[in-house]
């Protein structure tokens, strides 16, 4: 199963990364499935998926940390090589930094590592660290830090040397909802400068929000590609937003609901047919006090619990 493709993002024409049908395997268990797909130049790429989907697997085939059982990876439109590292960025699940190491000596150590000049590093460094409030901590080691300081250093680190590709892996793991509107507002800023973005992420929230195109997998192999508003197209505009007081404990077994997303004064209710909008809400109204209603498009969420649910249910039945 390959997924369903359901239009281009912007930039297919110019792919600054390409996958052709990889395929990995680790001890006879295929983490990778004949996985395409391409990232444009200036695009965001949202990979998607749960725990053990094969994202962080793909991203480390994308680097050459380990290397893929067939299957090729363009990048620049050429095979990965030193030089064509140097003009990414990538951070890795696993944060890795040297904890004896003080902050501005880690980014003289690892900016040099990419071909920077030491006055510049001190420059940038230190512009990047004081937009993410660190300007104090540059003579300190990173064994001080707390670890949300320390993910913003690793984050620092890999935009240091202005990559023209961003490979993040989880970039909002372990910060606060301030640091993550930083972190959000920067990669925004990047795809204005033509930048190429892939990044995973469990917060739907904020990935409906700032991709471009969305890669969905599950058990390694591709359950939805394309662009997200082709992909929230193709499910319609079949889904009750309805915020409200009350017990709300009968509305999945309500006629005409396929499925409920419930958040306790918030929902969110899947028609099985649009045309069964004016009976739910007839129900609703008689029986909960609601403060608000509309027709909306799925979330991202929705779409990426369905899709999973669907590839799961699928393969068990195999």
């Amino acid at each position: 199963m390959s997924g369903p493709k359901v239009g281009s993002g912007s930039g297919r024409n110019d792919p600054v990364l390409e996958l052709n049908d990889l395929l990995k395997d680790f001890a006879g268990k295929r983490a990778v499935d004949h996985l395409s797909f391409s990232v444009g130049k200036g695009e965001i790429l949202g990979l998607l998926g749960p725990n053990g989907a094969g994202k962080t697997t793909t991203m480390r085939l994308i680097m050459d940390v380990i290397a893929p059982d067939s299957g090729t990876i363009r990048i620049f439109g050429e095979s990965l090589s030193e030089r064509i590292k140097d003009r990414i960025g990538y951070l890795p699940e696993e944060r890795g930094l040297f904890r004896k190491m003080k902050v501005m000596d880690t980014l003289l150590f690892l900016g040099a590592l990419k071909g920077m000049k030491p006055a510049d590093i001190r420059i940038r460094g230190g512009e990047l660290l004081a937009r993410f409030g660190l300007e104090s901590t540059a003579g300190r080691k990173v064994e001080e830090l707390s670890k949300g300081m320390a993910q913003k250093l690793q984050f620092i680190a890999t935009i240091l040397h202005s990559p023209k590709l961003l490979i993040l892996d989880e970039p909002f793991s372990g910060l606060d909802p301030l640091n993550i509107e930083l972190v959000k507002d920067i990669v925004l800023a990047k795809k204005r400068e033509n930048v190429s973005i892939i990044f995973s992420t469990h917060l739907m929230e904020y990935a409906e929000m700032i991709v471009d195109t969305v890669v969905m997998i599950h058990q390694g192999k591709k359950v939805l590609d394309g662009g997200l508003s082709d992909i929230k197209a193709l499910h319609g505009k079949k889904c009750l937003r309805i915020s409200y007081i009350g017990d709300a404990h009968f509305v999945p077994s309500l006629p005409g609901v396929s499925g409920v997303r419930d958040y306790g004064r918030e929902m969110e209710i899947e028609l099985a047919d649009i045309r069964c909008c004016d009976d739910v809400l007839r129900e609703l109204t008689g029986r909960l006090s609601l403060r608000a209603f509309q027709l909306a498009e799925p979330s991202l969420q929705n779409i990426f619990l369905a899709n999973v649910s669907e590839a799961a249910g699928s393969g068990a039945g195999r």
